[in-house]
């Protein structure tokens, strides 16, 4: 395996820049350039200097970290440089110069970290959540994971699998009616099986963790001129759709992100909804902005006829301060130009996001994990229709494939790449 070597600090110019170097090479990359290995796990100020020719590169704290208690599992050393351009950019000239040395991809210290099996695969995730992280809740979200909530979750889940399996080998290597089950067992088997899968269903259906991360998606709709833009641009706090008294000035969606009080919102401005479009472009914008509302979050209504069905609607009397606008028994008034009734507007939907993320208090499923926790549900419902054993333990096999799968001990070289991808080159 290569020794690698990249800057896991950030970018220079700084303070400080940590250069780490982790492979086999890794301790003898620092008797060349320091001179001896300071004791494990303890910084020591050492003279870097080039090998090809002696030149000072820089006086630096080195630490060594002895494999495979470290984190990448192998032997691993830090440079605590000066954080300055030149100073970093010598010392990793004199590195590349060396055979059996490269520089980090994206992830693989991270990824070389589950390889040697100080995390798994769920814990990757997390981290790589956290370095995305934007807000408090995903924050917490990704350190939950980070730290192994999913992790623990599995293995208690497994733990309660490999009873069941035990019971049905051992019914299938000392039963004498073949594969049939006694009396006694097949129930029990069911309702474990059963119960199990009960419970990661309930995981599985909270609500995404990529709400935390993508955001909560509001479309604004309704007819043309209903000021769906103006309201737009005063939640986004800039001018980013066009406002015109034209109808159907807005022919296409237009997408802003917005963070607010914590919570990550993505907003959509839609098309007006003619009943008779006037060209074939704007019936196009019609056909999306109605393809936007199927897929909304959080749906804000701005028409004055009955709004459309929606499980989770904010009926609007947008322009409150025009003349004979007023106030609305039955919708939320506001005004985009004044400002009335914008706060009550963000915190009746922040009642409505509610339920829409998860739990601060709780772990959350991305889409891998749910789609896998999802699968093992439905192989273990499975086994309550079954009366044969081997399909029994086929099922219960497929159920554990799939909690491999979560933690990365089977199946998911395919997704490697595009994770640690995520990554910034030192982690």
């Amino acid at each position: 395996m290569d020794t690698i070597y990249a800057v896991s600090s950030g970018a220079p110019p700084a303070a400080i820049a940590v250069l780490r170097v982790s492979g086999p090479q890794a301790f003898a990359v620092v008797r060349d350039f320091a001179g001896d290995l300071p004791a494990p796990r303890r910084a020591a100020v050492r003279a870097l200097h080039d090998p090809s020719d002696g030149a000072l590169l820089d006086r630096a704290l080195v630490l060594c970290f002895p494999g495979p208690n470290s984190a990448t599992g192998e032997d691993l050393a830090e440079f605590h440089l000066h954080g300055g351009r030149a100073v970093v950019r010598a010392v990793e000239t004199a590195l590349a110069a060396r055979s059996g040395l490269r520089s980090a991809e994206p992830g693989e210290f991270t990824r070389r970290a589950l390889l040697h099996g100080l995390i798994d695969l769920s814990e990757a995730e997390g981290l790589g959540d956290l370095l995305l992280a934007e807000t408090e809740a995903q924050r917490r979200s990704a350190i939950r994971s980070a730290e192994g909530a999913v992790r623990c979750e599995v293995e208690g889940w497994t733990d309660r699998l490999l009873g069941l399996a035990a019971r049905v080998e051992a019914e299938l290597d000392h039963s004498d009616e073949d594969d049939v089950a006694d009396a006694a067992l097949l129930p029990a088997i069911r309702s474990g099986a059963v119960a199990l899968a009960a419970d990661i269903a309930a995981v599985a259906s909270r609500p995404p963790v990529e709400r935390l991360r993508d955001g909560i998606r509001v479309v604004l709709a309704g007819p043309p001129n209903a000021g769906k833009s103006s309201l737009f641009n005063a939640m986004a706090g800039r001018d980013a759709a066009i406002v015109s008294p034209i109808s159907g000035t807005t022919r296409d969606r237009i997408e802003a992100p917005v963070v607010r009080s914590g919570i990550a919102w993505l907003l959509i401005d839609t098309a007006g909804l003619a009943e008779l479009p006037g060209d074939a472009i704007e019936a196009i914008g019609i056909a999306r902005a109605q393809a936007a509302q199927a897929e909304a979050d959080i749906l804000l209504w701005l028409g004055d006829e009955v709004p459309p069905a929606h499980d989770n609607l904010l009926w609007l009397n947008p322009r409150a301060d025009m003349p004979g606008r007023g106030t609305d028994a039955l919708r939320l008034s506001l005004s985009s130009l004044t400002g009335e009734g914008m706060d009550r507007l963000w915190e009746a939907m922040a009642t409505l996001a509610g339920k829409l993320l998860p739990p601060p208090d709780q772990m959350a499923l991305n889409a891998r994990q749910r789609e896998l926790c999802q699968a093992a549900a439905a192989s273990l419902y499975a086994v309550e229709r079954e009366a044969d054993l081997l399909l029994i333990a086929e099922h219960i096999r497929s159920a554990m494939r799939a909690f491999d799968g979560i933690t990365g001990r089977a199946g998911v070289e395919a997704m490697l790449d595009a994770l640690f991808g995520r990554f910034c080159i030192g982690k």
